[in-house]
């Protein structure tokens, strides 16, 4: 299994692609996609909020769903 710093490094960096897409990007998204990207990203936010920890699976699979609905990116978090 990959260290937990490795796996919080994929994920930062799909967060920091997701914001340079978000705010490079010219032409308009779909209202649907975005209001999705954003639900995924909020919960994971959340996710990193609570008290009792966090649960790095769930950060993956939110951050992975978001940037693979603005990129259409298979990859996710695999092979980043």
């Amino acid at each position: 299994m990959q260290s937990k710093e490795l796996r919080l490094r994929r994920i930062q960096h799909l967060a920091h692609e997701i914001m340079d897409d978000m705010n490079l990007r010219h032409e308009p998204r779909h209202s649907a996609t975005l209001r999705l990207v954003i639900d995924n990203l909020s919960r994971a936010i959340g996710d990193l909020a609570d008290p009792s920890g966090y649960s790095l699976e769930y950060l993956e699979e939110k951050v992975g769903n978001a940037h693979y609905l603005l990129f259409k990116d298979k990859r996710k978090l695999k092979g980043v």
